[in-house]
């Protein structure tokens, strides 16, 4: 085996590590042959994310939903990432992927599942403010930072740039995941959405906020490699947020954080190409396979009964 081929395989298994802690959600994909999911082979969505850049937009997010104290309170309160941070950014992964890329009956599989974990968090934060996980406003907040944050690390990051256009078609797709959970407001295009996010007046310092903060900037990862390379990640996501937010999160961007995390993201792009999930999305609904860009194989797993992908 080349030396070349040889770390590829290992930044591919170092990369991917962190999100096995789930089941794949899309395992039997291909026993729904014709399904397109909610957006089909030419979205925007597939595009934005199959690119390795929705690494920094995840970890981006995660600081923006610790801006909001109810939202974070329901996370601190009620999720064992403390005890099982793998396992929630597994989770998390997995419903991305499963909304995004997904047959209908994985889509409404994966939103069932959030309902039914929804139920039990409810209470109140430290400011005296009851919140429950189903708020349709807490949930736009959730839905919203993830939806700012992959559009911001993919502008920024990115292979390429989305133009106006395509950045407003991106928005009005992930709208359609929010509207399964009933979040509301779901703004429609990048202008509204960015300003919606940087300006809500709900924002401020909490309890959680501090702890979740703490928690995203230095994750117990293991392996010198990941550890480097999640840093790199931090700082470039936290590089890439409004003045405001990084006032109510106490953080601060490093310079040149952003060539850094240009230049890793570069190299995942390399080693890891496109998302598998993207082409097995593209496989399953009948979509041209783009050539050049899938590097990892599509999941042995995913075989359905209509047999393995060719």
């Amino acid at each position: 085996m080349k030396i070349g081929e040889l770390l590829r395989r290992r930044v591919i298994s170092s990369a991917t590590s962190p999100f096995g802690h789930a089941e794949y959600p899309l395992a039997n994909s291909l026993d729904h042959r014709g399904d397109p999911g909610l957006f089909g082979p030419g979205a925007v969505s597939w595009r934005v994310l199959g690119d390795v850049s929705a690494f920094i937009g995840g970890i981006r997010a995660l600081f923006v939903q610790a801006a909001h104290p109810e939202v974070v309170a329901g996370v601190a309160d009620h999720s064992f990432y403390r005890q099982d941070p793998l396992g929630r950014l597994s989770r998390t992964s997995a419903y991305v992927t499963a909304t995004t890329y997904g047959a209908m009956p994985e889509v409404s599989h994966a939103v069932a599942t959030v309902r039914r974990a929804h139920l039990r968090v409810r209470g109140t934060s430290h400011r005296g403010i009851d919140y429950t996980a189903d708020d349709p406003g807490f949930s736009a907040w959730v839905h919203n930072a993830l939806t700012d944050s992959f559009l911001v690390a993919y502008q920024t990051f990115g292979p390429d740039s989305l133009t106006p256009a395509e950045a407003d078609r991106f928005v009005r797709e992930q709208a359609a995941i929010g509207r399964l959970l009933d979040a509301d407001p779901l703004p429609l295009s990048a202008e509204e959405l960015t300003a919606w996010v940087t300006e809500h007046p709900q924002l401020g310092e909490s309890p959680g906020m501090r702890e979740t903060v703490d928690f995203v900037v230095a994750p117990p990862l293991e392996g010198v490699g990941l550890r480097s390379g999640y840093r790199i990640m931090q700082a470039a996501a936290v590089a890439s947020l409004p003045e405001r937010l990084c006032g109510v999160l106490g953080v601060a961007p490093k310079l040149g954080a952003v060539p850094a995390g240009r230049a890793l993201i570069a190299s995942l792009r390399w080693a890891l190409g496109a998302s598998p999930s993207w082409e097995l999305a593209l496989i399953r609904s009948g979509g041209a396979v783009p050539p050049g860009i899938f590097r990892q194989p599509v999941r042995a797993d995913s075989v359905g009964s209509t047999g393995r992908p060719t």
